[in-house]
């Protein structure tokens, strides 16, 4: 039996119904969750205690990426870091990414960027937002704070160039279904700073006294393996939580489960990377 289309396949009418469609189910969950979300920018009152910081380079070379794309990322990413820098979460809010930067349109300036559709890359408005999205991930993971909605990729789409943070700890977004959300579930505010350089996006997530624990994410057992025609990257992200005072281990929380396809060149992987499985041939 022949499968009927959905709306978004009928074409570029039907796609734009749909998409619609998925804004108002989101704007409608939004307003009856009763959460309270982040809206205050204080950029110029960084509060006193350092959680973590962290920087990403901004152009990194890409496997069959134009260059372009990614200066176009660098002008998307520095329009939406005006719309988060200084964010001020109370006990209790929610920071949700495209709650604040809204949508990436050409009016407000945003141009081409790399965006990843399904198990391809292409370029499209707004592209290159991801690396901001993984940035206040990564700080995030790093504290106490309560990650409330995450899309993982789940493909390995480039081969590593200059990483600097265990693979598949980023996030996808997509205006405005797909988003990242997190929660202050501590007792104490935080805020994020966030700011570019000549060369790396930078970030920090600050609060006014320390937390009790210190957050610390390693990854484990990385390496590749061929089943049947297709590669793939494995590895096990973890949580170390430590007491700050006593240097006690309290906790070891698995983060990801990597089994990711390989989406690029397989003879990219570095060799010394590569695990045989038992009985397949050296």
């Amino acid at each position: 039996m022949k499968r009927r289309k959905l709306l978004c396949e009928t074409g570029p009418v039907g796609y734009w119904l749909s998409l619609r469609k998925e804004y108002l189910l989101r704007d409608l969950k939004t307003l009856f969750s009763r959460r309270r979300y982040a809206h205050r920018l204080c950029p110029g009152q960084p509060l006193p205690c350092l959680v973590k910081g962290h920087t990403s380079l901004l152009m990194r070379q890409l496997h069959g990426v134009d260059m372009q794309l990614q200066q176009g990322k660098v002008t998307n990413l520095r329009l939406a870091i005006q719309q988060i820098n200084g964010i001020l979460l109370l006990p209790g809010e929610v920071f949700s990414f495209w709650g604040l930067v809204g949508q990436p349109t050409r009016k407000k300036g945003y141009t081409d960027g790399l965006v990843i559709a399904g198990t391809r890359t292409q370029a499209d408005v707004g592209g290159g937002l991801c690396q901001l999205a993984n940035m206040v991930h990564w700080l995030v993971l790093n504290s106490p704070l309560t990650v409330t909605e995450l899309h993982h990729h789940t493909d390995a789409l480039f081969p590593d160039e200059r990483r600097t943070v265990p693979f598949g700890t980023g996030t996808s977004v997509f205006y405005k279904n797909v988003d990242y959300q997190f929660q202050n579930t501590t007792n104490q505010p935080v805020q994020l700073l966030l700011w570019l350089t000549d060369t790396h996006l930078c970030g920090e997530l600050r609060t006014t006294r320390p937390f009790p624990c210190r957050y610390r994410i390693v990854e484990e057992d990385h390496h590749f393996i061929q089943e049947g025609e297709s590669w793939f990257r494995i590895s096990k992200v973890y949580r170390l939580i430590t007491h700050r005072a006593t240097g006690e281990r309290l906790g070891k929380e698995l983060v990801l489960d990597n089994h990711s396809r390989v989406l690029y060149d397989p003879a990219l992987i570095p060799p010394e990377q590569i695990r045989r499985q038992e009985g397949k041939p050296t």
